[in-house]
C-alpha cells in the first residue's frame, strides 16, 4: 500500500496513469479513498486500514499553508470531532472560503457525517450559506479567544458562541456529486457516474473504448460500448454544412467521435453534455483514404432505455442445495414485489445446478413475465442469488 501511494503521488499530475494506477490499487485489494481531513497528509498515504488515502495537497483551491496548518494542528490535538471544532482549531489565516469550498466538493468534510450538498444551501435569508456562516462563526471564535489574553471576560465570549444550526436539504444526486468531486480533483474517487448503469455496460457493451485504439486487432469488426459524453462541440465545414464532435468516456478511456452530414442530422439529438450512451460502430476504412481506419458510429441508444429495449430474459441461478419451502416463499415475495411494475416484458427462467454431480438444468417460467428494474435486481443481490440478464 505504501508503495502504491507513492507511485500515485509520482504520476499525479498524469489523469490516464492515475486513473489506471487506482484501479490497479484497488484490483489488489486496497481501497483508494478520498480526502479526509482526518486522516490525509499532503500526499497519498495509508490510513491505519491499510487502504490509501487521497493527499490534501492535490485538492484544487487548498493550498500549501492551508494543508500543513490542518495537518500540524491535527497531529497536536487529535482528530477534529465537528465541522464547528475544525473552524475553531485551524489557523483561518491560512484557509480561506476557497479552501473549505475545495474540501467540502472533494469529500475532504464527509467524515463529520454532513452531506456535501448541506454546506452549499442558503436557508433564505442574506446570511449566505452554510459553509459561510461556519467560517465566520470559526473566525469569531478565534477572535475571542485572543481577546481573552488581554480581558479577563473574553474567555466567556468564545465558549458561549452558539453553533450556526445545520440546515436540512435534499442531497446531491450521486451525478452532481461526482461532477463537482472531478472539479476540484480532476478525476473520480468515490465512484463514477456510470455506475448507476454497470448492469447494462456488464450484459450490453462488450467492448470498451480501449479496444477503438486497437486497429489492427479490430479492423472490420463492429463493436459496441457505452460511456458518457463529456465534451460536445458543433462546427460548419468550409463548404457549409454542419458538423459536429462528442467526447465520449467510460472507465478507463476517452474517444472523440465525429459526425458529418446525414450522421450529424441522425445523431445531433444525442450530442449533450452528461448523456449516458450505447454506442454501436464499425472499424473500418475512412472514405478515400485507403489503410485509414476510423470508429464509425451506425447506432446510438440511451443508457437508460437499454433495459427495456434489450432485455429479453433473466435467468436466476439455484443452487440444488438451497432449494426448500422457506427458499421458495422467499422466491414468491421477491417476484411478487415485481408484479404491479410495468413493463413486464422479461421471461424467468432458473438454472438449477448441482455442484456434487456438476450438472445443470434450465427451467423457463411459462407465465411469469418481470421488469428487471433496480429495486427486484437489489433484491435478488441481498438474497446472495446470482443472475444473468439476456
Amino acid at each position: 500500500a505504501e508503495f502504491m501511494a507513492c507511485v500515485l503521488t509520482h504520476n499525479l499530475s498524469n489523469i490516464d496513469k492515475i486513473t489506471f494506477f487506482m484501479e490497479e490499487s484497488r484490483r489488489m485489494g486496497m481501497p483508494v479513498l478520498g480526502p479526509d481531513v482526518n486522516e490525509s497528509e499532503s500526499q497519498f498515504s495509508v490510513n491505519g486500514q491499510g487502504a490509501i488515502r487521497f493527499g490534501l495537497g492535490a485538492v484544487k483551491g487548498v493550498g500549501e499553508a492551508a494543508v500543513i496548518a490542518i495537518v500540524e494542528e491535527r497531529a497536536a490535538n487529535g482528530p477534529y470531532k465537528t465541522i464547528f471544532d475544525f473552524v475553531r482549531r485551524i489557523n483561518l489565516r491560512a484557509a480561506n472560503k476557497k479552501t473549505f469550498e475545495s474540501l467540502a466538493n472533494a469529500g475532504g468534510l464527509d467524515s463529520f457525517g454532513i452531506h456535501r450538498a448541506t454546506y452549499f444551501h442558503v436557508e433564505g435569508n442574506d446570511n449566505g450559506n452554510f459553509l459561510e456562516r461556519v467560517i465566520r462563526y470559526g473566525s469569531s471564535h478565534q477572535d475571542g479567544e485572543n481577546s481573552a489574553q488581554v480581558s479577563l471576560f473574553g474567555e466567556d465570549s468564545a465558549i458561549d458562541m452558539p453553533e450556526p444550526k445545520v440546515p436540512v436539504c435534499e442531497a446531491w444526486s450521486n451525478l452532481e456529486q461526482l461532477k463537482n468531486e472531478k472539479d476540484v480533483v480532476g478525476f473520480f474517487i468515490s465512484g463514477h457516474p456510470l455506475d448507476t448503469y454497470k448492469l447494462e455496460m456488464d450484459n450490453f457493451c462488450p467492448h470498451n473504448l480501449a479496444d477503438i485504439k486497437k486497429i489492427e486487432e479490430n479492423k472490420n469488426k463492429e463493436l459496441t460500448l457505452g460511456g458518457i459524453v463529456t465534451n460536445v462541440h458543433n462546427g460548419v465545414t468550409k463548404t457549409g454544412n454542419p458538423w459536429g464532435k462528442i467526447t465520449i468516456e467510460d472507465y478507463n478511456e476517452s474517444s472523440e467521435m465525429a459526425f458529418f452530414g446525414e450522421d450529424y442530422v441522425k445523431f445531433k439529438q444525442y450530442m449533450v453534455n452528461g448523456l449516458f450512451l450505447f454506442v454501436k460502430g464499425k472499424i473500418s476504412e475512412r472514405f478515400r483514404n485507403s489503410g485509414n481506419f476510423e470508429y464509425k458510429v451506425s447506432n446510438i441508444q440511451l443508457l437508460s432505455e437499454l433495459r427495456d429495449k434489450m432485455a429479453r430474459s433473466i435467468t436466476v441461478n439455484v443452487s440444488l442445495k438451497e432449494l426448500n419451502d422457506e427458499f421458495m416463499d422467499k422466491l414468491n415475495e421477491i417476484i411478487n414485489k415485481n408484479s404491479a411494475v410495468e413493463p413486464r416484458n422479461c421471461t424467468l427462467q432458473f438454472k438449477v445446478y448441482d455442484t456434487e454431480e456438476n450438472i445443470a438444468v434450465v427451467m423457463p417460467s411459462k407465465k411469469i413475465k418481470l421488469n428487471p428494474n433496480n429495486e427486484f435486481l437489489d433484491l435478488l443481490k441481498e438474497n446472495g442469488l446470482e443472475y444473468k440478464l439476456n
